[in-house]
């Protein structure tokens, strides 16, 4: 039978009958069913999305019919759907949930790499479609997107045929003007949420920081760290220094700079 001993951990239903708790921001978190036939994987899949902020596991189902039964009890706001389920076909589930009148995202997290299983999804209107196995960054990456997009949603007021437009391109809403330029251009790949972690990091750090350190501090994984370090200095954001051991190569250090100030600083001083 499902897993329901998330609930607790979660936080108690909302009006609308939906499992969550107080996120960092004072919000309520998006509760998720991890619905996975295999219990390693699912304990998994369950502890990393714990340790995205905002997010919080409600239960976990081992079967299609078992993620039925949660979802109708937790009222999750988003699954994380498998496909290969002992009983049904995973897809299968969904035009089941809509009957039932359940309106739970669904973001798919399966090894099936059919085209047909693709196209079905895409059919089904998942949020996302994530290929395993994966790791947490994968997963971390994707979840912050979808939380974006679902808070514009939610906010966006449709005046006319450009909303739709945007709605319909999964940008119900344009980047407010407060957020520096940038962090609405990242490249593909990049999630504005890490990069402004990363960037509060490095403007609150005493001196200069190297990619593993950087890491170390947010929680994201140092090739994460290094690539959104890069990608500051790139624009301007932060000045790169090389500190010099006995043996090996130089070790890349950061430091924060106001845009316009960009400056490479080698060991023996600013180039």
């Amino acid at each position: 039978m499902w897993d329901g001993d998330g609930v607790g951990r979660a936080g108690g239903a909302d009006e609308a009958g939906r499992i969550g708790g107080p996120d960092e921001a004072g919000g309520e978190a998006i509760g998720v069913l991890v619905v996975d036939d295999d219990f390693r994987v699912a304990r998994v899949h369950r502890a990393y999305v714990d340790r995205v902020d905002s997010f919080r596991v409600v239960g976990v189902a081992g079967s299609g019919e078992q993620a039925l039964s949660a979802v109708d009890e937790l009222r999750p706001d988003l699954v994380l759907l498998d496909l290969y389920l002992p009983d049904v076909f995973g897809l299968d589930v969904i035009p089941r949930l809509r009957t039932a009148g359940h309106d739970c995202d669904v973001m798919v997290v399966s090894a099936a790499r059919e085209a047909d299983a693709v196209r079905g999804a895409v059919r089904h209107g998942v949020v996302d479609y994530l290929l395993k196995p994966f790791d947490f960054e994968d997963l971390r990456g994707r979840l912050e997107r979808y939380a974006v997009q679902r808070g514009m949603l939610r906010d966006t007021v449709v005046r006319g045929q450009a909303d739709v437009d945007r709605v319909l391109a999964g940008a119900a809403m344009p980047v407010p003007p407060s957020v520096p330029s940038r962090l609405r251009r990242l490249p593909k790949g990049m999630s504005a949420e890490t990069a402004g972690l990363v960037e509060r990091t490095l403007r609150e750090a005493e001196g200069s920081l190297s990619a593993s350190e950087c890491a170390r501090l947010t929680g994201v994984s140092r090739v994460s760290a290094r690539r959104y370090l890069e990608y500051f200095h790139t624009v301007g954001a932060a000045e790169v220094s090389l500190r010099y051991g006995a043996t090996g190569r130089p070790e890349r250090r950061y430091r924060f700079v106001a845009p316009g100030r960009r400056g490479v600083v080698s060991g023996r001083g600013r180039a």
